[in-house]
């Protein structure tokens, strides 16, 4: 039989290119390659495709101008593959699939979705409407809000409305009170989030977080343990156990993410099984609530005083790095990284079937 051919995109246009290589590089390292041919397909910070043609271990360290070459996918749908540039020549080179390791803006939010669904191409992952959607923190409050789920008291701040900033902490005093949380509403890898302890700091975070994004919410500070939940499937959706990140820094920022090596998870999380089964009801639940397919991460807050379950973010595609909790938390399952990868790519193709029906 023969292999699949499995476009990886990977790097693009959002504050998380770096991440996004790592992730790449664990995807390529861990596919099978007795059933699929792989095609790393690079996006730039500025915006060029190109095709990385170099060694798969110097990924995440090499020159991008001596290993590759311009490429495009087309969203003319008689292509369905990579359009391979060199020089005044073109080579169309198909693909089957296509897994966009894309974390944030341009590749998280929705617009690579939509270029895939014009291609008719068959893409890991969640579709237009719930990649856009989730990737926008205020939209999925909404969502959230509406079918119940327990969430921290926010408001949003709109850039245009900065020229009135001693008007807006005032309010936000009033509301949310400090310590509160910083977040632009369209950025990840909590790139921008910031904890503000007076009106100082907030004016400050609120700056910082507008230089992610034009919209910004401001988030009561939730006094408890953070949890993570990773769940799989398009209608038949399955949850891991809860996974639980101890951060090494006052938040579970950037740096305590991926540079300092005091952070740490355990999985599965030491807490009572009857909060573990909830969080797992209630990830499920956003997820579809989201029009999810595939993969999401979804995150939560236990509230210590009163264990109260407390929804944060959900991720429609997270980190696949050596020490992201995604695909960790299916290998306690069982689940090694290859396998989960094949399961991916099956219902990628599932998902595609089911929506082209002629």
């Amino acid at each position: 039989m023969a292999k699949k051919v499995v476009a990886v995109l990977f790097g693009g246009q959002s504050s998380e290119h770096e991440i996004s290589i790592k992730s790449a590089y664990n995807i390529i390292s861990n596919i099978c390659k007795e059933k699929y041919s792989v095609l790393p397909i690079y996006i730039s910070k500025d915006g060029q495709w190109k095709i990385y043609d170099g060694p798969i271990e110097n990924l995440c360290n090499t020159d991008w101008q001596s290993y590759s070459t311009n490429a495009i996918i087309s969203p003319d749908t008689t292509h369905k593959g990579i359009i391979r540039i060199v020089g005044d020549k073109i080579r169309i080179m198909p693909i089957d699939v296509v897994i966009p390791v894309l974390h944030g803006k341009f590749g998280e939010d929705g617009t690579v979705q939509g270029l895939l669904e014009l291609a008719k191409i068959p893409y890991v992952g969640c579709g237009v409407l719930s990649s856009a959607v989730a990737m926008d923190k205020l939209y999925t409050k909404i969502i959230a809000s509406s079918i119940g789920i327990d969430q921290a008291k926010y408001k949003v701040v709109y850039k245009y409305e900065l020229e009135n900033i001693n008007n807006i902490c005032k309010k936000i005093e009033k509301q949310l009170k400090y310590p509160c949380f910083v977040k632009p509403a369209n950025a990840g890898s909590s790139k921008g989030i910031s904890k503000a302890n007076n009106k100082e700091e907030l004016i400050k975070a609120i700056n910082d977080a507008f230089l992610y994004d034009v919209k910004v919410i401001i988030e009561e500070n939730i006094f408890g343990r953070e949890v993570e939940c990773a769940v799989l499937g398009n209608y038949d959706v399955k949850a891991t156990n809860v996974g639980e990140v101890l951060a090494a820094a006052d938040f579970y920022d950037f740096d305590a993410k991926y540079n300092n090596e005091q952070s740490k998870t355990v999985i599965p999380a030491n807490i009572p099984t009857e909060i573990a089964e909830e969080i797992r009801k209630k990830a499920i639940k956003i997820f579809k609530a989201l029009d999810g397919r595939g993969l999401s991460r979804v995150d939560f807050f236990i509230q210590n005083e009163t264990n109260k379950v407390i929804f944060n973010e959900i991720n429609t595609f997270p980190g696949f790095t050596s020490i992201s909790m995604y695909h960790m938390l299916w290998k306690d399952k069982g689940i090694a990284l290859s396998e989960l990868l094949d399961n991916l790519i099956q219902l990628a193709f599932d998902d595609f079937n089911n929506k082209n029906v002629e």
